[in-house]
């Protein structure tokens, strides 16, 4: 009895194993199932077919696009004079300091004055000693006037001989022309007194117009030169600075669209939270290259740019802005918000396209129409031909599952949207991305995976499934 129970027992366990091995296999199988199941949905091997390249679209509207060329600079008056000596000497006295603001006419410095002052004395001797000397001739002159007069009498009564005529006359002509270089000498000595008291005078320096004094580069006790012929030492400048423009640099295939008076927005990093109005004034002729003849050449022009609402307008009066106080200087004058020498950037606004079909400009890409043609004629045969490239713009439009390429022509660009201006009439769901599938793999009729949604304003949202 006992072996019989121990019998049945151990046939019960091995059927119990054998049910719990093939449970295990069959979980395992129905696992393997499943992940071959989700796997082949995915690529599309059964249940629903091929999904296509996923893809990011975009509506295109119609909006207002206004292009921008972006430039760089710095602040500098409009009016801005460098004052230089015309004489040299030591800065004896300069009441000014940077920063004041002066009225036309102010003294700014003046230099050691004793050597041209000596200079001056000695040109008015000069001119005593050529007057004194011009007398004495004219006393001469008249002298020798009277014995050729009373000689040429005699000599026609044939008292005196020729002779004697002849050296009188001679003697009175010597006086005639000592004379006129006396006169001569007189003009020239009163010409060097007047040069001598000029001199003098250039030894003050005297402010040529009303401004504020934006930079001093000499202090009282230096030595200045002066040179007549070229620029001598710089002292100061004189700014208005009721009148500021920014000189930027436009690149050489920005600057076609730049034109004199366009509008722009002027932006400094002394003040991020503001901004001011501005219009194009100039704009150079000749480039400016930087790195000319290396790989890292950059051809610019200078552009100026107006600053219309300049805060420092305050700080003047008046049609040619004179500074309205006549005290160099004033104790708590206001200082001014935009500075000589302040970097800014610039965005002109060249020109704008109301209700323009616009689509984002990663939307357009370049296609070569030549070797789409020798693909569909020959294959690969035709690419052997050499045929000349045929590259036009296009976008890719999607219809449903499909995507259709769309020869397009563009217009102006904003920093975001792009102008078409053949091609699309607006509404049409455009792919922009990714990149690489614009740009590269993106074919005419190639399956894609695209959604849109709705939003309350009407707009269209493309989204990344």
């Amino acid at each position: 009895m006992p072996l019989y129970r121990t019998e049945i027992f151990s046939a019960m366990a091995s059927s119990k194993s054998t049910s719990n091995r093939m449970l295990y296999a069959g979980g395992g199988l129905l696992l393997v199932l499943l992940v071959a199941g989700g796997l082949g949905w995915q690529l599309g091997w059964f249940g629903g077919g091929e999904r296509g390249l996923q893809v990011e679209s975009e509506r295109a509207e119609r909006r207002t696009i206004t292009e921008v060329v972006t430039a760089f600079g710095r602040a500098q008056p409009e009016v801005e004079v460098e004052i230089s000596p015309d004489v040299s000497g030591e800065i004896v006295e300069l009441p000014v300091k940077e920063g004041d603001v002066v009225q036309q006419g102010d003294l700014l410095a003046r230099l050691k004055a004793d050597d041209y002052r000596a200079a001056v004395e000695r040109a008015e001797a000069g001119v005593s000693e050529a007057k004194a000397t011009l007398a004495q001739r004219r006393a001469d002159s008249v002298q020798a006037r009277r014995t050729y007069d009373r000689q040429k009498k005699l000599y026609e009564k044939e008292v005196v001989s020729a002779s004697d005529f002849e050296d009188a006359k001679s003697t009175y002509e010597q006086a005639v022309a000592q004379l006129q270089a006396a006169r001569f000498r007189v003009e020239s000595a009163r010409a060097d007194l007047q040069d001598a008291r000029e001199q003098l005078q250039k030894t003050r320096i005297y402010a040529p117009m009303s401004g504020t004094l934006t930079r001093l580069e000499v202090e009282e006790g230096e030595r200045v030169v002066g040179t007549q012929q070229r620029a001598g030492t710089e002292m100061m400048r004189v700014s208005r600075l009721g009148q500021m423009e920014l000189e930027v640099d436009v690149n050489e295939s920005d600057v076609v669209n730049v034109a004199s008076r366009d509008s722009a927005t002027i932006e400094f990093d002394a003040h991020p939270d503001r901004s001011f109005q501005g219009a194009v004034t100039e704009i150079a002729n000749s480039a400016r290259i930087q790195n000319e003849g290396s790989q890292n050449e950059v051809t610019n022009f200078p552009v100026t740019i107006r600053v219309l609402d300049n805060p420092n307008t305050g700080l003047t009066s008046g049609d040619e802005g004179a500074i309205a106080r006549p005290e160099v200087p004033r104790e708590g004058a206001r200082s001014p918000v935009i500075r000589p020498g302040m970097s800014g950037a610039v965005d002109i606004y060249t020109e704008t396209a109301e209700e323009a079909v616009a689509v984002p400009i990663q939307a357009v890409t370049v296609r070569d129409f030549a070797e789409t043609r020798s693909g569909d004629a020959s294959g690969a045969a035709a690419q052997g031909d050499g045929a000349a490239e045929d590259l036009r713009r296009v976008v890719f439009v999607a219809e449903g599952d499909s995507a259709r390429m769309v020869e397009v022509n563009t217009g102006i660009a904003d920093d975001t949207y792009m102008e078409i201006t053949a091609g699309l009439e607006g509404g049409e769901t455009v792919i922009t991305g990714p990149y690489s599938a614009v740009s590269r793999e993106l074919e005419p009729g190639m399956k894609i995976q695209t959604g849109e949604q709705e939003g309350q304003s009407g707009e269209t949202i493309a989204m990344t499934q």
